[in-house]
């Protein structure tokens, strides 16, 4: 059984997460840490509920006591500060998404991963629809000439599934973006991107800020379309079906850490070029004083909204 020590309880993405480990039976979430938004009666409350061990202080002595962390913060720019004593004690990690938020922290996390074992980070990644696509024969199925994609809530936390989805379909190559345009109607808004890839293949998506929207994929090729909803049911199976697979087996199907910093420098000159009017941005082109996405905002936002969901 691999023990997991989790480090903040601050999305659904624990609840989920551990109701399917119940089912798994490969791991358990074994002790807890937590200085999030979340009081504690909810971190009682998932420890009583998923029959955790305890609750450490201590970061390092959660490390010492697990097999991996799984770092489920919403506040991106504390994503490597968690996770550095996993690492001290030659423990893997799973960052949950977002990754990172700025180009400085894709970079640090970039030269971490060369020496540290980083497992992240979209569920969306690695969908069982896209996996599916991609085992039809080229020639049958045809060569990609561009692909569309959908995502809702807001711009970069959530919106960064569907540009993982993209890196899962379409691997690495992204040169450049340019924000194409908005449109609002009343409080829900909705913004439009367009990446160029080294091999010709451009790539639009949508997000849409406000309000829920499906992870859905129209994908064009030489021979067909092909029109991809994703089940957000079967998500976190598939993702963590591959993490027990790499600690039980040494089996890696998950990401490479520079291919998931690839989408989030997507975002990133997104972000740019909507700020200057639509101009192309390319990936290699974000200063390093890009200040990216505001994970501690994020953080504020999030918690007052927050519904109480572990009691």
């Amino acid at each position: 059984m691999i023990n997991i020590g989790i480090v903040n309880i601050d999305t659904s993405h624990p609840k989920t997460f551990a109701e399917y480990l119940k089912v798994n039976g490969r791991a358990r979430y074994q002790a807890l840490y937590n200085d999030g938004f979340r009081g504690n009666d909810e971190v009682e409350g998932f420890i009583s509920k998923y029959n955790l061990d305890g609750r450490y202080t201590s970061l390092g002595e959660l490390a010492e006591k697990t097999d991996i962390g799984f770092i489920h913060g919403c506040n991106w720019d504390r994503h490597i500060e968690y996770a550095l004593p996993f690492w001290e004690k030659n423990k893997p990690v799973f960052i949950d998404k977002p990754l990172v938020g700025n180009i400085q922290d894709c970079r640090k996390i970039e030269k971490l991963a060369e020496k540290n074992i980083i497992l992240g980070s979209s569920s969306v990644r690695y969908a069982e629809e896209i996996v599916s696509f991609l085992s039809i024969p080229a020639e049958e199925r045809g060569e990609i000439l561009n692909v569309y994609g959908t995502a809702g809530v807001d711009e970069f936390n959530y919106a960064i599934h569907i540009v993982e989805a993209f890196g899962g379909l379409l691997g690495t190559g992204a040169v450049s973006v340019r924000f194409s345009g908005s449109c609002r109607k009343k409080n829900i808004f909705s913004e439009t991107y367009a990446i160029h890839y080294n091999n010709g293949i451009n790539a639009f998506f949508s997000t849409c800020s406000g309000t829920y929207q499906p992870f859905v994929i129209v994908i064009m090729t030489t021979k067909s379309v092909y029109n991809i909803t994703i089940n957000v049911k079967q998500l976190y199976g598939a993702l963590l079906e591959r993490i027990c697979d790499f600690l039980e087996k040494g089996v890696n199907r998950l990401a490479p850490v520079g291919e998931i910093t690839e989408s989030i420098r997507i975002m990133l000159a997104g972000r740019i070029s909507r700020n200057q009017s639509g101009k192309v941005i390319t990936l290699t082109d974000i200063p390093d004083n890009d200040p990216g996405f505001d994970g501690t905002a994020f953080e504020k936002e999030y918690a007052k909204s927050a519904k109480k969901i572990y009691i």
